[in-house]
């Protein structure tokens, strides 16, 4: 018979398989949700053929972001995300960089130093969402920051999408940033395992007519879809 010792180290064995297993099996099916395409017809609108609006989907390996200019003929953002929300409005501002998370998980981990796992496994059980707004002067396309061309229509649905996922502006709390130029506002929504950030961007260009994955729990899911810059 197995004393205690060699009964604890079995389980202790068991349970680390089932981690293992568990991360693999999501791992898979990040790589196939995120394989499956929404709107697949979709192609990018062609600049020489008319205006077009660029955006940039950025990414930092683990966490996507929507940039889009300050100011076209679609969208005034600067009625939306004012720039006396933030620590050093005066700068000449460009765009405007959005993204979705759990709010405990963004708030107390400015960086990856100050990450605790305890958060992040409550942020995937489920959290409060909250939007996490940046402003930029001119950010330039590079492999972790694409460039998507929309049509003026498309571009017009993604800002009315990524505008509704704000609280009403009576009830919106503000929140100072981690630097001098973001800011965090309230949102709808739920964060959880099933409900990312990556999936909260994909979401919003899908329902723009963007193509984009299925299910893009990981960042790499959303940025697969947007090719990086010619060398």
């Amino acid at each position: 018979m197995l004393g205690n010792g060699a009964k604890l180290a079995r389980i202790a064995a068991v349970a680390a398989g089932v981690a293992v297993a568990a991360v693999v099996l999501f791992a898979l099916s990040a790589w196939i949700g995120s394989s499956i395409p929404r709107n697949g017809n979709w192609t990018q609108a062609d600049p020489m053929a008319g205006r077009t609006v660029p955006v940039l989907i950025g990414t930092n390996g683990v966490h996507t972001e929507i940039a889009m200019p300050l100011t076209t003929p679609e969208m005034d953002w600067r009625a939306v995300f004012p720039a006396e929300d933030i620590a050093a409005p005066h700068r000449a501002y460009t765009h405007v960089a959005v993204s979705w998370g759990e709010r405990a998980f963004f708030l107390e981990t400015p960086t990856w130093s100050d990450l605790d796992p305890l958060t992040a496994a409550r942020a995937l059980i489920g959290g409060e969402g909250i939007i996490h707004i940046a402003h930029y002067v001119r950010p330039a396309p590079s492999q972790d920051y694409r460039l998507l061309h929309l049509r003026p229509s498309e571009y017009r649905a993604l800002a009315s999408q990524i505008a509704a996922q704000l609280d009403p502006p009576g009830s919106r709390e503000i929140i100072p940033g981690y630097e001098r130029h973001d800011v965090f506002y309230t949102a709808r929504g739920r964060y959880h395992l099933g409900n990312t950030c990556n999936q909260w961007t994909s979401d919003r260009l899908a329902d723009a007519g963007i193509g984009t994955g299925f299910w893009t729990p990981l960042s790499g899911g959303v940025m697969k879809w947007v090719s990086p810059p010619s060398e």
